[in-house]
């Protein structure tokens, strides 16, 4: 797997993503290598780049479709060919734009199936998890008709295997044995994820690589089950909620 200089810059990539900055996300790509873990954040980036017409985003999102190309993980050939729309290297597929947060979307498709699922506001693209529509409903809060397909997407939660298999995945890929052994231990039976966090958490390196390769495992996914909703996943400025 092919590591970013630090943990450090993808932080950086981070905050210029969620702020909109093209101009600083055209300037973190630029250097080498690129984490093979974060091909989804990077697309996201240079999606937000080529809409703000910055000078430099447009080489760089060619070598990121290929990059897509070559990895193949679930929503890779989503974004793939997004980018490529935006390029004019490729048709523009018959999805509706939706703007919306892909992390918040992946915590509702991929939580508690007792606690999970909920619903997208189509006219905004917030996700309201169940428990707040529960909450809101219960209180009197919320007076929204949550039936209205209209308005309203329901999120239907799709439970914990996929991220149990993304564990896997992660401890496969694993250099040193002993470490990949502790966690093979700890990821059995009930209370995998936490005991998964409890150990990996003494090697705070491996635990900052796992968050970038859940997240853009969740974001891959979220990307492609909006797709097959019908919609095409815009990123979502937090600066301008």
């Amino acid at each position: 797997m092919v590591v970013m200089a630090g943990n450090q810059e993808r932080g950086r990539l981070r905050g210029a993503v969620f702020g909109g900055d093209g101009a600083d996300i055209v300037r973190l790509l630029v250097r080498r290598p690129w984490p093979v873990d974060a091909l989804q954040l990077i697309g996201d980036g240079l999606l937000i780049a080529l809409g703000h017409g910055v000078e430099g985003a447009a080489p760089l999102a060619a070598e990121c479709v290929d990059a897509l190309q070559a990895r193949g993980w679930d929503g890779d050939a989503e974004l793939r060919e997004a980018l490529q729309a935006r390029l004019g290297t490729g048709p523009t597929r018959l999805l509706r734009p939706l703007t919306i947060d892909l992390e918040e979307l992946a915590m509702a498709l991929e939580g508690d199936p007792a606690e999970g699922g909920g619903r997208i506001d189509l006219r905004t693209g917030e996700v309201w998890p169940q428990a707040a529509i529960d909450y809101g409903i219960e209180t009197g809060e919320e007076d929204v008709d949550f039936d209205d397909t209209d308005r309203w997407m329901w999120i239907r939660c799709a439970g914990s295997r996929a991220g149990y298999r993304d564990m896997e995945w992660f401890i496969a890929d694993l250099e040193d044995p002993e470490v990949a052994d502790r966690l093979s231990i700890a990821i059995t039976g009930r209370g995998a994820f936490r005991r998964f966090k409890d150990v990996l958490s003494r090697w705070p390196d491996l635990m900052e690589r796992w968050h970038g390769f859940s997240e853009d495992r969740q974001r891959g996914r979220a990307r492609s089950w909006l797709a097959g909703e019908g919609y095409s996943a815009t990123p979502l400025i937090r600066s301008e909620r």
